[in-house]
């Protein structure tokens, strides 16, 4: 048998590793400078004002969240198909979650159901730019203007996507970006807000360490202060000079990482272009540049004769890795109990949750462990 070979898997070179070693032999690897330098090099790459690294991108959609001061009965729109974290951030900062179908080509949140859904109660819409692809920011953000709403995009998925020829975060309101272990780009865990509001940025400065006016380096430096002022009860959600280690050297390779994504994804579209066991995702009708995070075609059950579940059995059973983003989150028994969903309530993501797969891809995958995918692939299919 092979060496089993995961679905996603973090890309590290030497200047990396000896980055990590730097600063354990600095002494210093909390929040310090090459925190700063990881935020600095990542507010150049997305052009926003405000770039604020953080523990990760669920700590980002929280202090977000937070600062619009939700209160009972306000109402965010956002979309099933995504990871459970945007949900229950809007929930855990007093928000009740309002969603919204989404397109069935693009998995994204079909935005002519969004200005269905606004109310006299809504405050926000999160949107998701679902595996990279970004949703039609134009009319969301008309949408915002014209109800005074906010708009944090959940791009957790999306650090070097564009729209429009404009890259995510470089226009607009709030974003949310992840550097979990296998997004586009890593810091082990880490996420990122970027933001035009320059209250909510300083907000989030004080709140992403307990309410403390000043970080650690700024305390315990040569330079340093060892009093402080608590502004807010606040929350342990800084990043660490050990994590931005990682993280700068990512950023230096993001585009070399994204045209690697590219052909390996455009490979498999040419690969599975005739096989009717698939269904394979469909590009938005505006311009766009995506990061090409996963590559998630559905399982035609009735063509593929068998679920998807199945299908990703099999697939262990060759030694390869698959996963599964997302099912429908609407069908989570909280969900589920608090508002009433139920089978049918959005039924283009409940088809989606039923069958998507996202098949292997990271940037140092060889054409031969892709060929290993494709050529397992027909074999579970009986091609």
């Amino acid at each position: 048998m092979s060496e089993f070979l995961p679905f996603a898997k973090p890309c590290f070179d030497q200047a990396t590793l000896d980055e990590v070693i730097d600063c354990l032999n600095s002494g210093w690897i909390a929040t310090g400078p090459r925190t700063k330098k990881f935020e600095d090099m990542l507010q150049e790459y997305t052009q926003a004002p405000h770039s604020l690294a953080l523990t990760s991108g669920t700590a980002g959609l929280h202090l977000a969240l937070m600062h619009l001061k939700l209160q009972p009965g306000d109402e965010v729109i956002t979309t099933p198909m995504t990871f459970i974290a945007t949900l229950n951030m809007i929930e855990l900062t007093g928000g009740r979650t309002v969603m919204v179908d989404i397109e069935k080509d693009t998995y994204n949140i079909d935005v002519d159901n969004i200005a269905k859904a606004i109310t006299p109660k809504t405050r926000a819409i999160v949107p998701v730019h679902f595996t990279g692809v970004p949703v039609d920011l134009d009319p969301i953000y008309d949408l915002a203007k014209k109800h005074n709403l906010r708009v944090i995009e959940d791009a957790a998925h999306a650090i070097g996507s564009s729209y429009k020829g404009r890259r995510i975060g470089s226009f607009g309101d709030t974003q949310m970006f992840s550097f979990h272990p296998n997004k586009i780009i890593t810091s082990g865990e880490g996420g990122l807000i970027t933001t035009r509001d320059d209250a909510m940025a300083q907000e989030i400065k004080v709140l992403r360490f307990h309410g403390i006016d000043r970080d650690a380096f700024n305390r315990f430096s040569k330079s340093g202060s060892q009093t402080y002022d608590v502004k807010q009860p606040g929350f342990k959600y800084n990043m660490l000079d050990i994590q931005a280690a990682i993280g700068i050297h990512q950023v230096q390779r993001l585009e070399e990482f994204k045209a690697k994504r590219k052909v390996l994804a455009e490979r498999y579209m040419e690969a599975f272009k005739d096989w009717p066991e698939l269904i394979l995702p469909k590009a938005p009708n505006y311009e766009f540049e995506t990061t090409y995070y996963m590559f998630a075609p559905l399982i035609n059950t009735e063509v593929a004769g068998m679920a998807r579940e199945e299908f990703m059995q099999k697939m262990k059973e060759y030694d390869i890795g698959t996963g599964l983003h997302y099912e429908a989150a609407h069908l989570y028994s909280y969900y589920r109990e608090k508002y009433g969903y139920d089978r049918g309530s959005f039924p283009r993501a409940e088809y989606v949750g039923d069958h998507i797969v996202s098949l292997p891809l990271f940037p140092q995958m060889t054409e031969s462990e892709q060929q290993r995918v494709i050529d397992a692939m027909a074999k579970v299919f009986k091609k």
